[in-house]
């Protein structure tokens, strides 16, 4: 992002009458947190251009990338519906800890939190809600030294709790910086989460024609 969006947090991607699409940075909340120390987010930081402007869907705070968000109720009513009808597209991208073995697949595991109040998820096969994330192989490397990652994009068939993260932990793949998840070189490789929103399609609630914003990784 450039010199002024870093200092915003955010870069406006698209704006009209209606919405208003943004490329998030990574340590930015979507809305406010619990307490006064979070109260500061993408929202109140848009309201100041953009009044009105409220959440549709989110991104967890250290994940970078696409988010729309609404500028009057209507419009809002109706990405809403979008997104719980599993209308929109999206797709992410990611680093991931050592080398993927397949170059594309489906992993199917159903999720839950791993106690009440806690943050984490977990697969669980009896209690969990049914989660779906399809993977591909983007590229391959390895570090200096002999660390090996892989880029994946990542399509999300449902929209659980930090499905991504999870589900390519239960792949064996942590993602790189991942401080909830990861440990060890996984955690320590890179200074924030290596995931990022890449791609946002829906149908435009006012005009009716299909849009997509696309907003390239920064790591």
């Amino acid at each position: 992002m450039n010199e002024l969006s870093d200092q915003l947090g955010y870069s406006v991607l698209f704006s009209d009458a209606f919405l208003v699409v943004c490329d998030k940075g990574s340590g930015l909340l979507s809305v406010p947190g619990i307490g006064p120390e979070k109260a500061d987010c993408l929202v109140s930081r848009l309201q100041g251009a953009y009044p009105g402007a409220r959440i549709v869907h989110r991104l967890d705070r250290d994940t970078s990338g696409v988010i729309v968000l609404a500028r009057d109720a209507e419009t809002h009513r109706t990405l809403s519906m979008a997104f719980e009808a599993r209308e929109v597209g999206k797709t992410y991208e990611a680093l991931v800890a050592g080398s993927v073995r397949d170059a594309r697949g489906v992993i199917d595991l159903p999720l839950r939190k791993e106690a009440l109040g806690s943050a984490r998820q977990m697969v669980h096969m009896t209690e969990g809600k049914p989660s779906v994330t399809e993977f591909e192989v983007m590229e391959r490397g390895r570090d200096a030294d002999g660390f090996e990652w892989t880029r994946v994009r990542l399509t999300p068939r449902t929209g659980r709790s930090h499905q991504l993260r999870v589900h390519m932990l239960a792949l064996g793949h942590a993602i790189l910086g991942d401080e909830l998840y990861a440990e060890g070189k996984a955690r320590d490789a890179k200074a924030r989460l290596c995931l990022h929103a890449r791609t946002l399609e829906f149908v435009h609630p006012a005009t009716g024609t299909r849009v997509a914003f696309d907003a390239p990784s920064p790591f």
